[in-house]
């Protein structure tokens, strides 16, 4: 046990950063065009709608929150220090982990049962999508069972994840930590390590050029409800769309 955690908590962010530079390098100079979200939303709309918006704004939240007790450690803790802060920052903490756990939950369900999203499905899809599901689970198993998660996070890893950025990784109020903790801080390592095999790397490609791109309108010349329905039959005639 001492040498897994030896390995998971002192060898394995460092090996997890050298794959995730690497890969994504690799990806964007040799398959630049699949840096892309592959968005959907043309084969099915009404679940990716109800599914992508809690998942992006529960995982947007959360990252958030993470970052900030990371580059702001006695900032949190300051904010915890009081009673009625603390209950609205971990239960807002809470809420957006329930938003993101729908909004997978409607996303796998999506690629798993919809006929039109099947097709454009990878394994690696479903793969990132449930390892996403388990982590989130974990988190909220953690802060309905592990009270003021925010406030622990702040005073024990984020001087472990300051450590390993110096190079002299201190890991042993990490170890001491409950089995479920160092899974769901495993698991955060893991989805960094095959971060550059999946969609989630278009996360790094900012469209800032949107910003000033004109609006581009688009108009239907066909019902949209029968063109995003599985059942409805195309033609050999390509179907008039701009």
């Amino acid at each position: 046990m001492d040498s897994l955690n030896t390995f998971f908590f002192s060898g394995y962010p460092y090996v997890v950063v050298v794959v995730f530079l690497i890969g994504t390098i690799y990806r964007y100079n040799r398959k630049g065009y699949q840096v892309t979200s592959l968005s959907a939303q043309f084969l099915e709309g009404k679940i990716g709608f109800w599914g992508s918006v809690p998942f992006h704004w529960g995982i947007l939240m959360i990252l958030l929150g993470h970052l900030a007790a990371f580059l702001v450690p006695s900032g949190v803790i300051a904010w915890n220090s009081n009673p009625t802060r603390l209950l609205i920052h971990e239960g807002l903490n809470l809420t957006f982990a329930v938003a993101l756990i729908i909004g997978l939950l409607a996303l796998i369900g999506r690629r798993l049962f919809h006929p039109r999203i099947k097709m454009v499905t990878t394994p690696m899809d479903l793969f990132i999508e449930f390892v996403l599901l388990t982590q989130a689970l974990l988190g909220c198993w953690i802060a309905l069972n592990y009270r003021w998660g925010s406030t622990w996070f702040a005073a024990d890893l984020s001087p472990y994840l300051w450590s390993l950025i110096t190079f002299s990784p201190q890991p042993e109020a990490v170890i001491a930590m409950p089995l479920v903790v160092k899974a769901h801080i495993i698991g955060a390592f893991s989805i960094f390590l095959i971060f550059p095999f999946t969609r989630l790397v278009h996360i790094l490609v900012a469209p800032f050029h949107y910003i000033n791109r004109p609006y581009q309108v688009v108009i239907w010349y066909w019902d949209r409800k029968r063109v995003r329905d599985s059942n409805t039959k195309w033609t050999k005639h390509r179907p008039r769309n701009t």
